[in-house]
């Protein structure tokens, strides 16, 4: 089932038939001789390997809007979140006025084996200065990532302590998880949030079923909501855990690509478990595969909103540099015949990037009544031959609107210019320790804490001083409900883990909370 094909530069152009690689009138040949003309004869000297490279750029630009080209560097970190891991000192982190705080170290990794602890700021590496010098986060973590094996010298400035600490870290390999939370969310009610499919998000998912099966699960909700996609194969994988032997999860067919079937073989062990699928505008590709494959074969329900749409397929192509290209060569159907991707003009990313604040603007994403289905795009799912629409996406069984009534603007330009999280860090950075002495455990913080006025206080002090005002006192009372929800999340994060975050943050979403609703009143789902 494995599906990851890795070409050479030599073995993309070996598919040309020689003809088009030889003749005077190819495009090909236009191309190199163009090329040529502009290295040897160019007024002024030309970066060649630039040259190049925006030429492959600007070609894919007129095709559709996920072909592209990425050099090595980009390439690398672009694969890194996929592959499971990467190598560094372990550490979860943020800046707090252009200083690198440890938010976390990463259990039993190299800097929590050495004795570096929350709150701890990271100042120097390597003797060379990091703290107050304006350097970019990307350009931090290049100096702290490195080959296992290797060591690092980290100067730590630790409240309570005058010197600056010395600490020397061994790098080593660090775990990359895409389960953002498993528990149980109601009693036989499990929930599991995946962030993206990576190699080994399939493991993990097993591993989360298998302790809430033990903690009596009877039905899982399976958020998929931002979920941007990620290895086809981890999203097979997936869906086979549901879903009969020999049904249809995802096809893909192309001009030269032939149709490829990917079906369940019949050794799923979640076929007995009630399933409900959370998506909304943010999920994509894989993820869409996943809910198209559980919806068309009458497998369970999904609740939200419209997904993404994006169902191409891409063939990575690397180059003998570390670059790759990833060219579209397919479409990805859903078992019922749906083309899961979104209309498009070729060469208009502009248009297609404003999609979903388009949504927005004509209702799709707060009023059902907006949403106007294609009649020519009716398919039909698998078993109870229920009416489901294509035209890109996959469109939920129970909508849920987008509650624009908490996320006011007031809040989304406090967000934007980044004064409440800025707020947020200074505040836990100053109190973690009497926090972590009040709270032994999370469910003793989710029953007592109280996001402190002062807190709200210095939030819209310091949105005045950016000229960030609500409109009026109706606003403001909106919006504060909202903004201690935020930050009682991201304390619980901090003090625990993002597992913890979404037990604070689930009970005012209102795609969980419908699912939830469903999942405990009866003959509501669709899952046979």
């Amino acid at each position: 089932m494995k599906r990851y094909i890795y070409l050479s530069l030599l073995c993309f152009f070996s598919f040309l038939p020689l003809s088009a690689q030889l003749k005077s009138d190819s495009p090909l040949r236009k191309l190199q001789i163009a090329e040529m003309a502009i290295t040897n004869f160019y007024v002024d000297s030309v970066n060649e390997q630039k040259l190049v490279e925006d030429g492959i750029r600007g070609m894919l630009e007129k095709l559709d809007p996920h072909s592209t080209y990425t050099d090595a560097k980009e390439t690398k970190a672009m694969n890194e979140p996929l592959q499971g891991d990467f190598e560094g000192i372990g550490v979860q982190f943020n800046m707090i006025e252009d200083t690198l705080v440890v938010i976390q170290p990463v259990v039993n990794g190299p800097s929590q084996k050495v004795g570096i602890l929350a709150g701890d700021r990271i100042v120097s590496v390597n003797d060379s200065t990091i703290a107050g010098v304006k350097m970019a986060r990307i350009d931090i973590m290049k100096m702290l990532r490195g080959k296992k094996g290797t060591k690092v010298k980290l100067g730590v400035v630790r409240r309570g302590v005058k010197e600056v600490l010395t600490f020397v870290v061994t790098r080593a390999k660090i775990p990359v998880h895409t389960i953002n939370a498993s528990y149980m969310i109601r009693p036989n009610v499990g929930y599991i949030r995946i962030e993206s499919f990576g190699m080994k998000t399939h493991d993990e998912f097993m591993s989360a079923v298998d302790s809430l099966k033990k903690k009596g699960m009877k039905t899982l909700l399976l958020d998929l909501q931002d979920n941007g996609g990620g290895y086809l194969q981890s999203a097979v994988q997936i869906s086979n855990e549901f879903l009969k032997n020999n049904d249809m999860i995802v096809y893909t067919e192309g001009r030269r690509a032939r149709r490829q079937n990917f079906k369940a073989i019949g050794n799923g062990r979640l076929q007995d478990v009630k399933v409900y699928v959370l998506v909304n505008e943010l999920s994509a590709s894989a993820a869409e595969i996943v809910t198209g494959a559980i919806q068309d074969n009458d497998r369970g329900t999904v609740v939200g909103r419209r997904t993404f749409g994006k169902g191409l397929v891409q063939r990575p192509l690397d180059l003998p540099d570390g670059s790759m290209i990833r060219l579209t060569i397919a479409h990805y159907y859903t078992p019922s015949g749906r083309c899961i991707q979104k209309p498009y003009t070729k060469g208009d990313l502009k248009d297609y990037e404003m999609d979903i604040e388009n949504r927005l603007k004509h209702g799709e994403l707060t009023n059902p009544d907006s949403i106007h289905f294609d009649t020519s795009q009716k398919f039909y799912t698998l078993r109870n031959h229920r009416v489901v629409y294509g035209g890109g996406g996959i469109m939920p069984d129970y909508f849920v609107p987008l509650d624009t009534t908490k996320y006011t603007k007031y809040h989304r330009l406090l967000a934007a210019k980044n004064i409440i999280m800025s707020a947020y860090l200074k505040y836990v950075d100053a109190n973690r320790t009497t926090l972590k002495g009040l709270y032994k455990s999370f469910d003793t913080f989710n029953k007592n804490y109280v996001v402190p006025q002062s807190l709200l206080d210095t939030i819209i002090a310091e949105g005045k001083k950016e000229k960030v005002e609500p409109k009026d006192k109706a606003e403001l009372t909106a919006t504060m409900p909202y903004i201690k929800v935020q930050l009682k999340a991201l304390v619980a994060r901090d003090l625990w883990d993002m597992n913890e975050y979404y037990r604070v943050w689930n009970e005012q979403s209102g795609i969980v909370n419908k699912a939830i609703k469903l999942c405990t009143a009866p003959n509501t789902d669709r899952s046979l």
